[in-house]
C-alpha cells in the first residue's frame, strides 16, 4: 500500500510532493541516519529505545536538535501521521540529515528531517514460515569504530550486500568485519543458538545497535536464555542449532540453511512469542 502522506521537517505534505534539491547532504555525501520502526493498533513500539539510539548517533554525527528527538516526539508525530494515512499498523522511516551547505565540512549542523509510514496489516509480529537461506557477503568487510554501531544514510555496503544476495539467489546474507568476524545480516542483528546458550556480535565487532536486538536480549534474560554479546568465528555456522535475525521492523526471523547446514527454530519461536506479549 502506497502511503499518501509524510512529515516533512514538521510539515503534513502529500509523498509524492518534490522536496530535495541537489544541494541536500543526504543526496550528496550520505550525511545523515535513520530510525526504522514499527507501528501496531495506532501506537509506536520501543519508542524509548528509538529515541535514545536516534539522539546518541545525532549527538555523535554532531548534528544539533537531538534533545527535540525524544520519545514524545517520536510518538506524537508518528501517530498524527498514522492519522493522516488512515493506518493502524505500519513501517516507519524516520530520516535524519544535517540542513545545510558546504563540501565535505558543512557550514551549519542544523537538523533536517523527513517520517514516512508504510501501511501493513498485520497487528504483531509473525514468524516466517519459510525459512531464510543465507551465505556470507565477503566482498567489502565492515569496518569497526565508531559509526559501525549508527544507521547512518551511508549504506552503500548494504546496497552491494543486496544485489549479491538478489544475484545468489538467496534470501539475506551475512556481513563480516574486517577482522573476518561475524558482525550482521544485511538488514538485521545475528543471533546463533549453540551449545544451549544464544550469542550475538558484540557492539566492538561492527554491527549496528539494534533496537530489536537489545529488546530480544532483555527478552532471552528475563526467561532465563543464558545470551553472551561475543567475537563469533563465522565457523560457527557450521555447528549451530539454530540462527535468527532480528530488527524492528520484522521482529525474528529464522534461518533455515546456511550451505548445507540446516536449523531448527525453537528458540526463536518462544523468543517471538515473548516479543509479540510485550
Amino acid at each position: 500500500m502506497i502511503p499518501a502522506f509524510i512529515n516533512f521537517n514538521g510539515e503534513i505534505l502529500p509523498a509524492d510532493t518534490p522536496l530535495l534539491t541537489t544541494a541536500n547532504r543526504g543526496f550528496k555525501y550520505g550525511d545523515g541516519l535513520f530510525e526504522s520502526m514499527r507501528m501496531f493498533k495506532g501506537e509506536l513500539k520501543f519508542s524509548d529505545l528509538h529515541a535514545d539510539r536516534l539522539q546518541r548517533g545525532m549527538k555523535a554525527l554532531k548534528i544539533d536538535g537531538y534533545s527535540q528527538m525524544d520519545a514524545w516526539f517520536l510518538k506524537t508525530k508518528v501517530e498524527e501521521l498514522a492519522i493522516r494515512n488512515k493506518a493502524k499498523h505500519g513501517r516507519i522511516r524516520l530520516t535524519v540529515y544535517r540542513d545545510a551547505g558546504g563540501l565535505y565540512t558543512p557550514s551549519l549542523n542544523k537538523m533536517g528531517y523527513c517520517i514516512e509510514l508504510t501501511p501493513a496489516d498485520e497487528p504483531r509480529y509473525f514468524l516466517n514460515n519459510k525459512g531464510l537461506i543465507m551465505d556470507i557477503f565477503t566482498d567489502i568487510p565492515k569496518p569497526t569504530n565508531y559509526l559501525s554501531n549508527i544507521k547512518t544514510c551511508n549504506s552503500l555496503t548494504y546496497v552491494m550486500a543486496g544485489i549479491f544476495k538478489e544475484q545468489s539467489k538467496l534470501d539475506e546474507v551475512f556481513l563480516l568485519n574486517q577482522n573476518g568476524f561475524l558482525c550482521e545480516a544485511g538488514s538485521s542483528n545475528v543471533f546463533v543458538w549453540y551449545d544451549n546458550h544464544l550469542y550475538t556480535p558484540a557492539l566492538s565487532e561492527g554491527c549496528v545497535e539494534g533496537v530489536m536486538r537489545q529488546v530480544v536480549i532483555n527478552i532471552a534474560k528475563k526467561n532465563n536464555i543464558a545470551v553472551t554479546e561475543a567475537q563469533i568465528n563465522p565457523d560457527i555456522l557450521y555447528e549451530a542449532d539454530e540462527v535468527f535475525l532480528t530488527n524492528a521492523s520484522r521482529g525474528i526471523q529464522h534461518v533455515m540453511g546456511y550451505g548445507v547446514k540446516r536449523y531448527f527454530n525453537k528458540v526463536s519461536k518462544t523468543l517471538l512469542d515473548e516479543l509479540n506479549k510485550l
